[in-house]
This record gives structure tokens, C-alpha cells and sequence, in this order.
């Protein structure tokens, strides 16, 4: 960073704080003019997009995947931290891939991963909703997996 009033590169940093909005506040002293002034970092994050199964593209928003696993929670042992834990690991992994775009259904893959070893019974729920179950056969195929 150069001096705003002289343009020199050399600066020393006199104090640094971190703010909740994920920025860091830098004060600083320029060391050839003696004048002070301050910077701020922020995290640069790219935009995850969820490709739809009918090719839609929207934002990811992970309040969509808390309310589904609420729905597949309801009535069951599970606390809404863990909910809300299960949830932010989803979206780690996402993070992690280093891409913009994701298909929806590596999303609903990722959740499954998770919640089979949070509750099984909230796993059939999910499963039965996200893989569209349409006979019963399905659920005895599901249930068998679970027991393995």
C-alpha cells in the first residue's frame, strides 16, 4: 500500500483491529512524510449459484437447507444447533470446491451424508422427499441400506 499524500511504499503498521462484518482495520504511519492513515482488508467471496434440475440457475441460500431439514427433523431428538451445524457443513464443503456453480442435487447429496449419521429416521424423511420416493418399494430399499 502506498502513502495517500506522498506515495511512498515504506509504512509501518501501528495498530490493527478486526471488526464483526469480517474486516480488518489497519492504522499506519508513513515513515518518509510521518502522516497517518488507515486501510481496511475485507474477504473477497465469490457468489456460490445452484444449477436447478430444470437447468434455473439461483443463489445459493443456505436457509433453504435448514428448512428442509427441519421439515425432516420435525418430532425428532435433534436440537436446532445441530441443525444448524449440519447446515454449515454443507456449505463448508461447498465453499471448499472452489467453484461458482453447483448442481443441486451434489447439495442433496451432501445433506444425506450428514444427516444418515445424525438420525436415521430424519435421513428417511430427507431421502423420501428429495429422491421422490413414488411406491413403497423405495422406502424398503432405502431402509435396507440404512441397516447395513
Amino acid at each position: 500500500m502506498r502513502c495517500p499524500y506522498c506515495n511512498s511504499e515504506n509504512s509501518k503498521t501501528l495498530e490493527t483491529r478486526d471488526s464483526p462484518e469480517n474486516t480488518t482495520r489497519r492504522r499506519k504511519e508513513c515513515i518518509n512524510c510521518s502522516k497517518r492513515y488507515t486501510t481496511y482488508e475485507y474477504l473477497e467471496t465469490v457468489e456460490l449459484m445452484v444449477r436447478k434440475k430444470d437447468g434455473e440457475l439461483q443463489r445459493f441460500d443456505v436457509n433453504k437447507i435448514i428448512r428442509g431439514l427441519q421439515k425432516a427433523c420435525e418430532k425428532r431428538p435433534i436440537t436446532m444447533s445441530q441443525i444448524n451445524e449440519l447446515a454449515g457443513q454443507v456449505r463448508q464443503d461447498l465453499m471448499l470446491k472452489g467453484t461458482e456453480e453447483i448442481a443441486s442435487g451434489e447439495i442433496g447429496d451432501l445433506i444425506m451424508k450428514y444427516l444418515k449419521n445424525v438420525d436415521r429416521i430424519a435421513y428417511i424423511r430427507f431421502a423420501s422427499v428429495y429422491k421422490q420416493f413414488e411406491e413403497p418399494e423405495d422406502f424398503r430399499r432405502l431402509l435396507l441400506e440404512v441397516k447395513k
